[in-house]
């Protein structure tokens, strides 16, 4: 028997849900312990089904059979079983309970770091104490591998998807590496390489951790909505899950392979100004477009802000992300938004120093000043930079760029260009799809009725980008 305090406990964990989503919880429950639920209830019996592994793994209720990868099935399993009804911390039982469920998405979902951190522990190791960084890491793996496999699964990539991106099994490791350097030792060290796989960290560090590192809170909600199916189609309070994955506009039907895979996509999405998180557009890439210089300008000028991604012929992946629209003049542009980024093969985002405001450059066919596009540094010596003829150009950090803090982001200083892309973020601004819709003949009829009179075709008329449906995806 449930003694009156747990009833309590138990009670105060459902009062976070509101009715609609405690009716879901239930629904999702009966599904995977197997039992509609009404004739237990007529019996008095409702808290007595319980849910095992096998359950949770069976085929023949495929409730997370497909949706989420095996070992993230047993880590939310053993997240369950570490919920303790008695109080006293006897051997668990193998079977879940109701309240141990309740419970489980209660501190998950809308718990503090307080009450994630326990179940997170077991989720990492199912044995009590300190855990090794070897076992974050693989938690941490299976946390984002299991993201992406899920949103592709439930069809949530937003028009992303395997086939359009990188692999993701290099972006799931450069990922989980990246949110690793973020945990600290109790003495604020922070440890790294072989060094930190072997070190141990206690529930304290872990807690800090899940505080500082937004991203593990986000993707346990995303596991357990998408991969459980539970209060995913009500409205969420986070704003994070919405604009986890931007929507994708623009590479549909080209058989493009974008430079970026979903991890990366995540990571770098989540550093963009909140309100350009929601949409991204390919304006150029050098696959579609050709290898041109003024191509590119043609391309971004004008567009709103960008993030610009290359590879170099070494197979280094970097960019930049411009907070203002590209404008070709002899002046840095931007602001403090601006940052440098690297992709592969380690995943960072290198934010302004304060130290000046060389955030963005752009000039093409002037004599006297560089021509080319520029992010962070001085001129011929910028953090990155693709030089005006085309093909060509550099990352120069000694140790570090001034503007952004950066390192030398490719992996020779001086670069060969393979591939460049560039994405628009946000909605496009007002002007540009007034402009870029109109040509002179268009604005001026009369100039147009002249030119037919005199059996003159319009010669610019097949040269125009086609115009995207905005909904082509």
């Amino acid at each position: 028997k449930m003694g009156n305090a747990d009833s309590n406990a138990y009670r105060n964990h459902l009062s976070r849900f509101l009715p609609e989503e405690q009716s879901d919880i239930d629904g999702v429950f009966d599904a995977i312990s197997g039992s509609s639920g009404s004739s237990a209830a007529k019996n008095g019996k409702a808290n007595k089904k319980t849910v095992t592994l096998g359950a949770l793994q069976a085929r023949e209720y495929a409730y997370m059979r497909e949706p989420l990868p095996e070992q993230m099935t047993v880590r939310l399993y053993n997240g369950m079983k570490s919920i303790d009804l008695t109080g006293k911390s006897s051997e668990p039982s193998e079977q879940i309970a109701k309240e141990q469920f309740v419970i489980f998405m209660s501190n998950l979902l809308k718990g503090n770091a307080d009450e994630k951190i326990t179940i997170i522990m077991r989720m990492i190791s199912t044995t009590e104490g300190p855990v090794k960084g070897k076992q974050i890491q693989e938690f941490t793996e299976d946390l984002i591998m299991s993201v992406v496999h899920v949103l592709n699964y439930r069809k949530e990539l937003k028009g992303w998807n395997l086939e359009n991106t990188r692999d993701s099994a290099g972006g799931v490791k450069v990922l989980a590496s990246q949110l690793l350097s973020e945990l600290k030792l109790a003495d604020g060290a922070t440890p790294v390489g072989p060094q930190l796989m072997e070190m141990n960290f206690d529930q304290s560090a872990i807690e800090d951790w899940v505080y500082r590192v937004p991203h593990i809170s986000t993707f346990l909600s995303v596991i357990i909505r998408q991969g459980l199916h539970v209060l995913h189609s009500l409205p969420d309070q986070t704003k994070e899950i919405v604009n986890l994955v931007p929507g994708c506009k623009g590479i549909k039907g080209r058989g493009l392979v974008s430079l970026f895979d979903i991890p990366s996509i995540i990571y770098i999405n989540s550093h963009l100004p909140a309100e350009l998180q929601h949409k991204w557009r390919l304006l150029f890439s050098s696959r579609l477009h050709g290898e041109s210089f003024s191509q590119l300008c043609g391309h971004i000028v004008n567009k709103g802000p960008c993030i610009v991604i290359l590879r170099d012929l070494d197979g280094y992946i970097f960019g930049g992300f411009a907070s203002h629209s590209w404008e070709v003049k002899p002046q840095f542009q931007g602001d403090n938004r601006c940052f440098l980024f690297s992709v592969f093969p380690s995943l960072a985002v290198y934010t302004y120093t304060g130290y000046n405001d060389h955030y963005m450059y752009l000039n093409h066919n002037q004599q006297t000043m560089p021509n080319g596009l520029g992010m962070g540094g001085q001129h011929d010596y910028f953090g990155l930079w693709v030089d005006s003829d085309y093909g060509k150009g550099h990352s120069k950090a000694k140790p570090r760029c001034t503007t952004y803090n950066s390192p030398q982001l490719s992996a020779k200083e001086n670069f060969t260009l393979d591939a460049l892309e560039v994405w628009a973020v946000g909605d496009l601004p007002e002007s540009t799809e007034t402009k870029g819709k109109k040509s002179i003949l268009d604005v001026d009829p009369e100039a147009q009725a002249l030119l037919e009179m005199v059996g003159k075709s319009r010669q610019s008329e097949g040269l125009r980008e086609p115009i995207e449906d905005d909904e082509d995806n």
